[in-house]
């Protein structure tokens, strides 16, 4: 749920203004709002520093010096800015030299069909009147040159002939020159080698200052952190010799900052936010639907402080779409094993193992669907072996008919959450209405796309649903202007809300997919089946292929139709604009 908020002022004098601030940074409650923008030397010098830190560390974590080996990790830093301006050099040095190794390398490139010779040799034979000259001449073009001139072909290479021209005057012909280049080839191949090995003696030496990435790390996260308390300081609104500080706190820490001012000698005010106040969104749920906030930490959506927060209703239903859109025993059963191998691999890394909890649920949501349905990498494999414990899992109307049930349900959710927002404002007889026009257009849904007969009592869903959006979307005393706003809203959105129910179909045409692709591959490997050593070899193949396929499709599946259900279709319905910004406290 979405923690209610409260709005705070800390007054203090101005003398001790870098006191007050370290004290609210210990107490880690309150999430500051600048009262003007924070400038100053010491802010920009910070700023500066993190710049160079962020360099140096994208050189320590390319994966050339990464995952290296060898060198003791986590050396202490004697002078972090020399070091890191050390880094910074040699890595402008090796960028030069890369550079200019490639271009000596293309230059090679270009003049090895030549074969070696000194250029200042040929520019010392125009002295003494004798001329040659380089071409690139078309096959077809070579009877063009005057007779009074030795060609000698050095090679030939699509369609063109490289050409050695001599003559005893400058003799011009009618194709394009090629320019000597200053060195010979042999020269410009010492060079490059040269380079290369310069090259490595400065990869070498950066890789030497790896030991120094943990301690570049510490630092950041150091000057982060100061720069936060600076940017605070700095951020304060003056009046005179006083200085104050406004921002959000938990309401249930308004007693530890009362507390603190009461110490501390500081003007307070402790207040209700207003209407116009940009208030940071702090989420805490149980355990077991926090599972879920990585989901939300990937796709970056905080919901606004007014809006509703959906953890639980989309962490259930992110579920069954995970179980359906997969829809596979055998593919849920790997998913549990990669899950517990990454789980045990990265346990003492990783605090928050919420991520793995999570992965468990969707996998065993997809072995549950999978042994109701008798889908066991596919559904023909097995063929007679594998009964489907609900036999209607495997009818496609069924199916279909059940995606539109849940999705009517899903967004119904939506709407009666609203339901209880509004109450006991008039308003929310529209979102009743909206409820009784979805199960309608779930009817009609049915009729329509699976030929069921349209039930009597659904045109009173939607007779009984069409007037209170007319009358009770924007209730008002000015009765046809409350009226033509909900007809509008009316007009606008009741295509929609059929069409989201409809929507839902994509459940079962992904997860129909899925199983197609596996029996397709199943079918295909069997055929060729396991008869000697070459055909062992191929239909593994081809069953690592189908099924690796689904595997790494299945998870995108997923994110792209699962989660779209829940953040588009859902939060149309619940009036979720995911405006806001997380809460993140000023703290040590």
């Amino acid at each position: 749920m979405i923690v209610r908020m409260k709005k705070v002022t800390v007054i203090t004098q101005a003398k001790d203004a870098l006191s007050a601030v370290s004290r609210l940074r210990s107490l880690g409650v309150v999430h500051v709002e600048d009262r003007q923008p924070p400038r100053g030397k010491d802010i920009s010098s910070l700023q500066e520093d993190i710049a160079l830190l962020e360099s140096t560390l994208g050189i320590l974590e390319k994966p050339e010096f990464k995952n290296a080996v060898g060198f003791k990790k986590g050396k202490y830093i004697v002078d972090w800015k020399l070091a890191a301006n050390r880094i910074m050099e040699l890595q402008k040095r090796l960028d030069h030299l890369q550079e200019y190794s490639r271009r000596l390398n293309l230059k090679i490139k270009e003049w090895e069909a030549w074969g070696d010779f000194d250029p200042d040799a040929v520019r010392s034979l125009a002295e003494k009147n004798v001329y040659m000259k380089f071409y690139k001449i078309p096959k077809g073009e070579l009877g063009k040159i005057p007779p009074d001139v030795i060609v000698k072909t050095v090679f030939y290479t699509n369609g063109f002939a490289g050409c050695v021209v001599i003559s005893k005057n400058n003799v011009i012909i009618p194709f394009n020159e090629i320019i000597l280049p200053e060195s010979g080839l042999s020269q410009i191949r010492s060079r490059a080698a040269e380079d290369t090995q310069i090259i490595q003696s400065i990869k070498a030496e950066i890789l030497k200052h790896t030991s120094w990435r943990g301690g570049f790390i510490r630092i950041k996260k150091a000057f982060v952190k100061e720069l936060e308390f600076h940017e605070v300081l700095r951020g304060m609104g003056q009046d005179g010799r006083l200085s104050y500080l406004t921002g959000y706190i938990p309401h249930n820490a308004a007693a530890v900052i009362r507390d603190t001012a009461g110490n501390e000698k500081w003007g307070l005010i402790v207040d209700d936010p207003s209407e116009d106040d940009n208030i940071p969104t702090l989420i805490r749920n149980p355990r077991w639907i926090s599972i879920i906030s990585p989901v939300f930490k990937l796709i970056e959506t905080v919901p606004g402080y007014r809006e509703l927060d959906i953890s639980l209703f989309f962490l259930i239903f992110l579920s069954i779409f995970f179980g359906i859109l997969i829809g596979d025993a055998g593919y849920g059963l790997i998913f549990t094993i990669l899950t517990f191998i990454a789980h045990m691999k990265f346990r003492n890394r990783i605090k928050d193992v919420s991520v793995f909890v999570l992965f468990y649920l969707l996998s065993s949501c997809a072995i549950i669907w999978g042994v109701l349905s008798g889908t066991f990498f596919g559904q023909q494999w097995f063929g007679q072996s594998l009964k489907p414990l609900l036999p209607a899992l495997r009818n496609d109307q069924s199916v279909q008919a059940f995606c539109f049930f849940v999705g009517a349900v899903h967004l119904s959710i939506g709407h009666l959450w609203r339901v209880i927002v509004k109450l006991p404002s008039l308003a929310a007889l529209a979102d009743a209405g909206w409820v009784s026009i979805l199960w309608g257009g779930f009817f009609l849904a049915k009729t329509l796309i699976l030929g069921h007969a349209f039930p009597v009592f659904g045109k009173l869903l939607f007779l009984g649903g069409i007037p209170l959006v007319i009358l009770f979307t924007k209730p008002s005393k000015n009765l046809l202007k409350g009226m033509s706003f909900g007809l509008g809203s009316l007009l606008l959105n009741i295509v929609n809300s059929f069409t989201d129910i409809v929507s839902y179909i994509r459940l079962f045409a992904v997860g129909l997919a899925t199983v197609a692709i596996a029996d397709a591959f199943n079918n295909m490997a069997m055929d060729v089946g396991y008869n000697g050593f070459a055909a062992s070899l191929l239909t593994s193949a081809i069953l690592l292929l189908g099924h690796g396929l689904n595997i790494v499709l299945g998870p995108m599946s997923v994110i792209v139709h699962g989660v779209r259900l829940n953040v588009l279709e859902f939060c149309n319905h619940a009036d979720i604009k995911w405006s806001g910004f997380s809460y993140r406290p000023l703290k040590e």
